[in-house]
């Protein structure tokens, strides 16, 4: 099993080992932290020799010393340079090579304390990657294991390959599987019909969750709501150790993600990280998704 950390040396870098390991522990995962170097700059040894390496040599051996620092000692991990024409292309490229089922990233350097704001490298991970990404929240620093795995259902039917993933990894990881719903209320009608489905969608989700997963395994349902998402969000009580998963827009290609505006809505206002699962996913070889 190996995830793909996106690493540079900044705190958005530390975000990303941070989730990367948290997820890793107690799985035998292996992470493989990429420092992308741009591929029109003058070539950058991985391996520079001597006194004599250049800025961007120097550069990239205190991108290792510094991101491999950070990685707990019950995880393993080895540090690669990729050369690619930008970082997502490079983090996408390491990701198909390693076979690999994940790819972690930390969000944009500006914003609120584990809130997101959405760099241009994930930007770009999010619209285009075959593989599942996971962004760490600004400020990200908890590399303890995964403790419990949220599932956003939506209130139609849809998003297979996010559920699979959820309920595999929740199995996988023995950890408790919540199910949410978010209704964003209609401000100048009865939202009561909405609420209903949603309740309805959930409750069928739910009961295909709990014949898949081992008898006894905790598995529950929560519909939220509020004038908006975010409010929405913020009626849910979130554990520091928790993971949300939530599927790619039905506008998106084949097995590639497009985080949907609903999605981006959520994203913006969860405190904890979020994983997107491409459309009709399928796992490149044996590495889980999560």
């Amino acid at each position: 099993m190996r995830y793909v950390v996106g690493y540079t040396p900044s705190d958005r870098g530390a975000d990303a080992v941070a989730l990367a390991s948290a997820l890793a522990r107690a799985q035998g995962a292996h992470l493989d932290l990429v420092y992308v170097v741009d591929r029109r700059t003058p070539y950058v040894s991985p391996q520079p020799e001597g006194s004599g390496a250049s800025a961007a040599e120097q550069e990239m051996i205190t991108a290792e010393r510094e991101g491999l620092s950070l990685i707990p000692k019950d995880v393993q991990a080895k540090f690669h340079v990729r050369h690619a024409d930008s970082h997502a292309a490079g983090l996408i490229d390491a990701a198909l090579d390693y076979e690999a089922g994940l790819i972690v990233v930390g969000a944009a350097s500006a914003g609120l304390f584990k809130r997101y704001t959405i760099g241009s490298a994930a930007n770009a991970l999010l619209h285009a990657s075959p593989v599942a990404v996971a962004l760490a929240p600004r400020g990200y620093r908890r590399t303890e294991p995964i403790t419990r795995l949220t599932l956003a259902v939506g209130q139609r039917a849809g998003a297979e390959a996010a559920i699979d993933v959820a309920i595999t990894a929740a199995e996988r990881r023995g950890v408790p599987l919540r199910l949410v719903s978010l209704v964003e209320l209609d401000a100048e009608g009865d939202s009561g019909e909405n609420i209903n489905a949603a309740h309805i969608h959930a409750n069928t989700v739910l009961t295909a969750a709990a014949q898949r997963l081992p008898a006894g395994h905790d598995v529950s349902v929560e519909v939220a709501h509020g004038r908006t998402i975010e409010e929405a969000i913020d009626d849910l009580e979130w554990d520091d150790g928790e993971i949300m998963i939530v599927g790619s827009s039905r506008l998106a290609e084949k097995n590639k993600l497009f985080l949907g505006s609903t999605a981006h809505k959520v994203l913006l206002a969860l405190p904890v990280p979020m994983v997107v699962v491409p459309r009709d996913y399928a796992r490149i070889k044996t590495s889980p998704a999560v």
